[in-house]
């Protein structure tokens, strides 16, 4: 239906500034508006004739000048790309597409209107809508071949300004009218704006074999995404085998749920350099459940259980194999996550002189999960909670020499220039973390070396019954700096479990409580505390001069199907003044949550016996333990050039199953083991 009483419009598209604030009038916003797509033949797309990007080829569309309304009840089916100066949707009205087909509007070269349908529709509320309104200006609705893409059971129905395969840039898959300013080639897009405050909208898509370069692209994105497992409404993904994305220069800066800025897929190589990276959090949908949900498909909010709250993070790292880099650059989420790698395998995630930073006071540096290798040399963390939660990987701290950076160019094939290698500084990594450095919920290694900084609000270095393993290099200036006093807590896993449920479209609910173990600990008949084990907790530290306490609260003796766990720590060329002891942790409430996630890790300890918690200390060459409370042990090595001391006016005693015994350099000691000050 197409009314007489046309309008023009004539406002500069030069600035993204004024495009974002161009008028989008009366326009309503009903959540879960679903459409119905009208069944017909497979139309010829026309690419729009208005708001092209430069360099693209202009094609027929419909007549300019042009309103459109849709009724009450009416559905208005388009078979082609078509544009007008104003648009009007009644409530109860639709436009429709073809099978095979999207629709996306534009408006002022702003992509808009599109609304997701209710997660509660079984198919991950994953169909669009353009919402009822009035919409005025360059108004383009974009019909472009469908770009349907599989995760798990469900199937999202990608949208993007930009889609880019082997062959480059495939128009009939993307949303040209989005594309304002710069220039668009099949090899790479340079000064490009990318602007959306619909839902769902992604930016640029890179796939199949394809080699990609954004060059000072701005993307601002501004409603809910649906899905960071798949990248279902992000500003950039680069995903297939053989697939490299790079941005350099890019300035990205989103708001809404899990409208994520990076991800980075299946097996693709995706480097960003010389950019800012922000994700800002939305409103979660009224439909999803209060206490959040753990089933991947649906999930939108970091699980609380990790002791954070938040519904955006700023990148992703999916697929086996997968690679991304960030150089030189800033990356920030409001809260949940700056850099994740999560629903990957033996993926590579690497930052090299990048600033990692939460801006709402909750969250993590980067998260690690499916034997990944991260690597960060010359950054900065400034982070809510924790600057890495590892499940599972390997991870490393250190300085961006340019040894470390040029062999990290040619393994990870970043390819940097000699010029671009020989411009970045070598710089220390600095890490200011508002709980704790680690939490580790799996096994797997971190090793700081350098001239690393470390400094956590809490407890540094935290691990949840597993066999976490930290290996400290101070030989170059690392320091570590505890702000609660307490360097290294082994303690038993206080994260509840999610809840399966049924006759819903998510499969659990993260309803779990944790509830705080009363009485003593059972002594195990099978497990050893006085020899390492292969499952023990461990720290190495060499040349460093550490000042704190290191508890293991492990229960064992069958809770939770533990026997036992130890804490294995060795020392060499160092000095460590504080408790190293077995002790018992509390938390200060008996149950936790949802509206206690704030609890999770955060104990007192009272130093105890060992029963199924060994502690194990070996003081190596040119080591002193200078012990600043009782200390409870299960073994203890001294080398010849070692020493325990007791502070300044106060002296320290051993015991051996309650047996008063001589402190003597160059012997081991196994058994009850008991140092006390006095």
């Amino acid at each position: 239906m197409l009314p007489t009483d046309n309008r023009t419009d004539h406002e500069d598209t030069t600035s993204a500034t004024d495009l974002l604030d161009r008028p989008i009038a009366n326009r309503a916003r009903p959540r879960a508006l679903i459409i119905a797509v009208a069944a017909a033949f497979a139309p010829t797309l026309l690419a729009p004739a208005t708001a092209q990007a430069a360099g693209r080829k202009k094609g027929k569309g419909a007549k300019a000048d042009t309103c459109i309304t849709v009724g009450s009840d009416e559905t208005l089916t388009l078979t082609g790309t078509t544009t007008a100066t104003c648009l009007t949707i009644e409530e109860g009205g639709t436009i429709a597409v073809p099978d095979g087909y999207s629709l996306s509007l534009t408006v002022n070269g702003v992509e808009t209107g599109s609304e997701l349908a209710a997660l509660t529709d079984g198919n991950g509320g994953v169909a669009t809508a353009i919402a009822a309104g009035t919409y005025s200006g360059t108004i383009v609705l974009n019909v472009a071949e469908a770009t349907d893409v599989t995760y798990s059971t469900l199937t999202f129905p990608f949208r993007q300004a930009v889609y880019v395969d082997a062959d480059g840039v495939d128009e009939s898959k993307s949303v040209p009218s989005d594309v304002v300013g710069g220039t668009v080639t099949d090899s790479e897009a340079s000064g490009i704006t990318l602007l959306s405050n619909g839902e769902a909208f992604n930016g640029v898509y890179v796939a199949g074999g394809g080699s990609y370069t954004l060059t000072d692209p701005t993307i601002a994105f501004d409603g809910n995404g649906r899905c960071d497992f798949v990248g279902y409404g992000a500003s950039v993904v680069g995903t297939g085998s053989g697939t490299t994305l790079v941005l350099d220069g890019a300035n990205i800066n989103n708001v809404g749920v899990v409208r994520t800025a990076v991800i980075a897929d299946a097996t693709a190589n995706v480097i960003v350099k010389n950019s800012t990276i922000k994700c800002a959090d939305g409103v979660v949908p009224d439909e999803y459940p209060a206490a959040g949900t753990g089933d991947t498909r649906y999930m939108i909010t970091v699980p609380w259980m990790l002791g954070i709250s938040g519904n955006v993070r700023a990148t992703n790292l999916l697929g086996a194999s997968t690679k991304a880099t960030y150089i030189n650059s800033s990356i920030s989420s409001e809260k949940w996550g700056a850099l994740s790698v999560d629903g990957g395998s033996y993926c590579t995630l690497t930052a090299i002189n990048s600033t990692i930073a939460n801006t709402g006071g909750e969250g993590y540096g980067s998260y690690a999960i499916g034997n990944v290798t991260e690597h960060f040399l010359g950054c900065t963390f400034d982070v809510g909670d924790y600057a890495l939660i590892h499940w599972g990987a390997s991870a490393h701290y250190g300085d961006s020499t340019k040894s470390a950076v040029s062999a990290l160019n040619t393994s990870l094939s970043l390819g940097l220039t000699s010029a671009e290698l020989d411009d970045l500084p070598v710089q220390s990594t600095t890490i200011d973390a508002g709980r704790f450095m680690v939490m580790w919920y799996a096994a797997g290694s971190v090793a700081i070396d350098g001239g690393t900084q470390v400094n956590t609000g809490e407890t540094t270095f935290m691990c949840k019954a597993v066999a976490g393993t930290v290996t400290v290099d101070g030989s170059d200036g690392a320091t570590i700096t505890s702000g609660n006093g307490v360097l290294f807590q082994l303690m038993d896993t206080d994260r509840p479990s999610s809840v399966t449920v049924s006759g819903k479209a998510w499969s659990s609910e993260t309803t779990g409580t944790y509830t705080e173990p009363t009485g003593s600990p059972t002594k195990s008949s099978s497990w050893t505390t006085t020899s390492s084990q292969s499952t023990d907790a461990k720290g190495t530290f060499t040349g460093i001069a550490l000042t704190g306490d290191f508890y293991n609260s492990v229960w064992g003796g069958g809770n939770a199907g533990l026997q036992g766990q130890n804490l294995t720590l060795s020392f060499t060329g160092s000095t460590v003044e504080g408790v190293i002891s077995a002790s018992t942790a509390k938390h200060s409430v008996s149950t936790i949550t949802k509206t206690e996630y704030r609890e999770i890790s955060e104990v007192t300890n009272t130093p105890s016996a060992v029963v199924n918690n060994g502690v194990l200390v070996t003081l190596g060459a040119g080591s002193t333990w200078t012990v600043t409370g009782t200390s409870y042990l299960s073994a203890l090595t001294l080398a010849s050039t070692a020493a325990i001391e007791a502070p300044s006016g106060k002296t320290v005693t051993l015991t051996v199953d309650g047996t008063a015994t001589t402190i003597t350099a160059g012997k081991s000691y196994t058994g009850a083991l008991t140092l006390t000050v006095s």
